[in-house]
């Protein structure tokens, strides 16, 4: 893989190739994708969805929105810097191409804002309720009427693929969904390849699937633009992955580790004294400690040492990086970037501790459970109501529930597949609140 191929600020239906040289530079195409993502209304949702803590009623915990915007600020980190010592080793793509360090730093920004677009309401729970639906749940009667690849999409219904869908899709007079350069849209894209085979290789872009057979077609011509390194041959559709997505990846393994920690303490599943405890080996070399006692207030104390751990395994991300720039163009580079990190046993610490005190808390279960049961419900009605619909036997009932449904979720003349993939991603549109209003409505609880 090459750098000027990998940045490509190509969109879709351009003819010509776009010219970083001839960018306006107040008005920068990388910089553009940042705004579309923002706003957008996939976007807005996040901001009640769940990082960790489901329905959460305090101010300190975040959201997937909180968590988006604080990921894309390590990232522009992260890809700025990167992109200032790229830019020394190859200065052609300065000199001849235009490239500035701010190029790398606007791309990882732009794919990370936009990392957790297609995450269902409550958290990861949401993406194996929806799963489980069609795997061991009413939904499982679909299985006749699907290729085992489209019937994989569904049973492993992935955040990833669905966040492709939403930048990429193409809907009546807007085609192309929100026309992302190419190069935002391959960093964007963590595992570049269809849900089958499932985990082929011990390789980190083979760990989940990218992209639902819906978008196949989609992702095949953006790979070949980016000149991405394809992995497997015959029908099975494989790349090696976009460099920056590394980066992309690191910022959200900074932030989930620390940040999540950081939210534990503040909602009292964890004790302070942890904070000092197991942060103090990743800010020891940079904390003043006369200034961290001056601090009088627990949260200050948190946001110091949350500071002085994230800058610090962001210069530790970027020495990995730039170490092993070569593997990352040949695509044999397996693991991520915090893998490596010098850090690697204090994260584990930190996130053993996570699972520990917050993911697997009581109101982490409780809420996951009603999580399960409320996705269950709501893909029974609407997926019942739109397939009797397609086979001409619909209910009353059927019918008014596809009343309530967005008008470009009511399909019924598309194939069975495109129906039921639809109604998932209708479902992982829904912020926690709206599901729950929703189920509230189904189950005659609310007028």
């Amino acid at each position: 893989m090459n750098w000027e191929q990998l940045l490509s600020l190509k969109r879709y239906g351009d003819v010509h190739k776009r010219l970083r040289k001839e960018q306006d530079e107040t008005r920068l195409g990388f910089e553009v994708d940042y705004d579309r993502i923002i706003f957008s209304s996939a976007f807005r949702s996040l901001q009640d969805k769940t990082q960790v803590i489901p329905l959460s009623e305090t101010d300190f915990v975040h959201t997937r929105l909180t968590h988006s915007l604080e990921v894309s600020v390590v990232g522009r980190s992260l890809g700025r810097r990167a992109g200032k010592k790229l830019l020394e080793k190859h200065p052609h793509l300065s000199e001849v191409h235009g490239y500035k360090f701010n190029d790398f730093g606007a791309i990882v920004a732009a794919a990370a804002l936009a990392h957790d677009i297609g995450n269902p309401p409550f958290g990861h729970s949401g993406e194996k309720a929806i799963g489980e639906y069609f795997k061991t749940g009413n939904g499982v009667k679909y299985r006749s009427v699907l290729s085992n690849k489209e019937y994989q999409d569904i049973i492993d219904f992935e955040g990833n693929a669905n966040g492709f869908k939403l930048l990429t899709e193409s809907r009546a007079g807007v085609d192309g969904g929100l026309r992302l350069s190419y190069a935002t849209l391959g960093a964007f894209m963590k595992y570049p390849k269809e849900s089958l085979p499932k985990k082929p290789t011990k390789h980190i872009s083979d760990k989940k699937f990218g992209f639902f057979q819906s978008e196949k077609a989609s992702f095949q011509t953006i790979a070949e633009e980016l000149g991405l390194l394809q992995t497997r041959t015959g029908k099975d559709c494989s790349f090696a992955r976009h460099p920056l997505t590394f980066l992309v990846e690191a910022a959200d393994d900074i932030c989930y580790t620390i940040i999540d920690f950081e939210d534990g303490i503040n909602l009292g599943l964890i004790s302070e004294d942890f904070a000092l405890e197991y942060l103090i080996k990743l800010v020891k070399d940079s904390i003043n400690t006369k200034k961290y006692n001056a601090l009088a207030y627990k949260e200050d104390r948190l946001s110091y040492l949350r500071a002085l751990a994230i800058n610090t395994l962001i210069n530790d991300a970027i020495q990995i990086f730039l170490e092993n720039e070569e593997a990352l163009l040949e695509g044999s580079f397996s693991e991520s970037l915090m893998d490596l990190s010098s850090y690697k046993a204090q994260i584990k610490d930190i996130i053993s501790l996570s699972v520990q005190k917050i993911y697997q808390s009581q109101e982490v279960i409780e809420k996951e459970i009603a999580g399960y049961k409320i996705i269950s419900d709501i893909l029974e009605v609407y997926t019942t109501a739109l397939i009797r619909t397609k086979e001409g036997n619909a209910s009353n009932y059927d019918v008014l529930m596809l009343r309530t449904l967005p008008e470009f979720y009511r399909q019924t003349d598309a194939s069975h597949y495109t129906i039921l993939l639809n109604t998932c991603c209708y479902v992982a549109s829904l912020s926690d609140c709206a599901a729950v209003h929703i189920h509230n409505k189904i189950m005659g609880k609310q007028l």
